[in-house]
């Protein structure tokens, strides 16, 4: 199937993130619990695995504020998968904490992250020479974000994980002569910084090229803006709206909407759309370029700020006080068109979506999304029901900014959105039912593809949320049991998925009359 046929055909998949599978060694990675998930998909007769961002997380763990735009989190590595090549010795990962319970990104970076640095040190210092050839290709393929992420990550713990703009000058502004001395001061730790990224690569190749002899495509997810503590900024500074000491002067977000009264504050700095226009978008270019070598299809985060971008000047505390401003979208796209060809791009297009952001969308042919949770409370919101839908849609029952459905429905909904629920879905007789009832209306919709989360598969309730908008903590350490992938889910979505025509089943040509052949 060609990533092209990915979005047009017609199938469904699952919505989970990698740190919420229950491998060993506290959080989520590429190890064995991966593989037995794509088992779980192949049996499920699903084709899709929608994953959040890979990218190393900062403060707070989201994967939408991370330390890169191009690197992989090194969390996400297996300490097994280490352990088969040799890398690191069985017994220095016994002890770690185990396959169950919630995320724990602080004890995986205190007792996860120094054995994937040992293993490093043993690649660097035991590697064939066929070995160190391949790694040293990856250095050279990657040489346009490689190198200053690994001196971002050195420097970052040089000087205690403060924020890169806090650094003396000359690291903070990127002094030629500091950073060539940085290169001999810590020879040895940025190379171990590379070779982690290594790791992450060859892990993660693996693991998606056994979703492709599953017929699994991978969807990914670019967050349309980056954190200011990135490498990203600190290579880039020009790029972004900073004044003279490379501080934000206005920042990210979205006006007051279904999830926040007073917006959401999200505090990214703002590209120079003008400059990068200028220089043919070479910045984008790159960043969509690495992705579409980790995913088989893109999900753009915030699709409608590539149309017009919320500003708040940073000085505001809340996201009340800011304005839309113009982004140069069309030519953006028309740009990375002419240099991919086929944008197998899906659209965030959810919140205060204007003519102008679909036109955009619809101009380059990228489905959109409709979220079930959002159909029932007025006439307004029925275009999140099935009965609205087009094909070239992505339906959910909900996304992981959502409640679970169960979640939902025991604990957000009111009583006339309940009485609409009843009205629309019609089949509810246990509250168990609700679950159901909203996965089968996405499957039976026209839309191309449809996805569940994994909460929902295995009917969770709010405890199992993922994320909450503009909570301050709580967020993104959900993970499922290891025991959890009963077969009993993967009999319900086979068949769900058969009788929806999602399972990808091609009808037999039948084979020409005997005597037709012998004419």
């Amino acid at each position: 199937m060609s990533t092209e046929a990915a979005i047009q055909d017609r199938l469904s998949g699952i919505l989970l993130h990698v740190t919420s599978l229950p491998s060993y060694g506290g959080v989520g990675d590429f190890g064995p619990a991966a593989y037995a998930f794509v088992d779980f998909l192949a049996a499920s007769k699903q084709r899709l695995w929608q994953v959040l961002p890979l990218s190393p997380t900062g403060y707070g763990s989201s994967p939408y504020s991370a330390l890169s735009a191009f690197a992989g989190n090194p969390l996400l590595i297996s300490l097994e998968r280490l352990v088969e090549d040799g890398w690191i010795a069985a017994d220095r990962i016994e002890g770690l904490p185990g396959h169950d319970g919630p995320a724990d990104f602080g004890e995986a970076m205190r007792l996860k992250l120094p054995l994937i640095e040992e293993a490093a040190t043993n690649f660097l210092d035991r590697c064939t020479d066929e070995q160190r050839a391949a790694f040293q290709k990856f250095c050279e393929d990657n040489l346009s974000w490689l190198p200053d992420y690994a001196m971002f990550n050195v420097l970052r713990r040089v000087h205690g994980y403060i924020s890169w703009n806090d650094w003396p000058a000359e690291y903070a502004q990127r002094n030629h002569d500091s950073l060539s001395a940085l290169l001999t001061s810590h020879g040895r730790e940025l190379a171990i910084e590379q070779t982690i990224q290594y790791f992450f690569s060859e892990q993660w190749s693996a693991l998606r090229a056994y979703c492709g002899s599953h017929d699994i495509r991978i969807l990914g997810d670019v967050a349309i803006f980056v954190n200011y503590d990135s490498a990203d900024v600190w290579t880039h500074p020009e790029l972004f709206e900073l004044d003279d000491l490379r501080k934000p002067i206005r920042v990210s977000g979205v006006p007051p909407d279904y999830f926040s009264a007073t917006g959401q504050r999200w505090g990214n700095p703002l590209y120079k759309w003008g400059l990068l226009q200028e220089r043919g978008f070479d910045w984008w270019v790159a960043r969509v370029r690495r992705s579409l070598t980790l995913y088989d299809m893109v999900r753009l985060d915030h699709f409608r700020g590539f149309e017009a971008y919320w500003s708040i000047p940073a000085e505001e505390e809340t996201a009340v006080n800011g304005q839309w401003v113009k982004a140069p979208g069309h030519e953006l796209f028309q740009r990375l068109r002419d240099v991919f060809g086929v944008l197998p791009f899906v659209a965030e297009d959810l919140g205060l979506i204007t003519p102008e952001v679909d036109e955009l969308r619809e101009h380059f042919g990228m489905p959109g999304m409709r979220i079930l949770q959002f159909g029932f409370s007025d006439r307004a919101a029925h275009l999140y029901l099935p009965h609205r839908f087009v094909p070239n849609t992505v339906a959910y029952t909900g996304t992981h900014d959502n409640n679970t459905t169960l979640g939902w429905w025991r604990d957000d909904l009111s009583d006339p959105d309940r009485l609409n629920v009843q009205a629309y879905l019609q089949t509810i007789q246990f509250e168990g039912d609700i679950v159901w009832a909203m996965m089968r209306a996405a499957a039976r919709s026209v839309a191309n593809v449809c996805i569940f989360p994994m909460q929902d598969v295995l009917h969770l309730g709010s405890e199992a949320r993922m994320n909450t908008p503009s909570a301050g903590a709580g967020n993104w350490t959900w993970r499922y049991d290891s025991n959890a992938l009963h077969p009993d889910f993967s009999t319900q979505l086979a068949a769900l998925a058969e009788m929806t025509d999602r399972d990808g089943y091609v009808v037999p040509v039948p084979a020409p009359p005997a005597e037709a052949v012998l004419a």
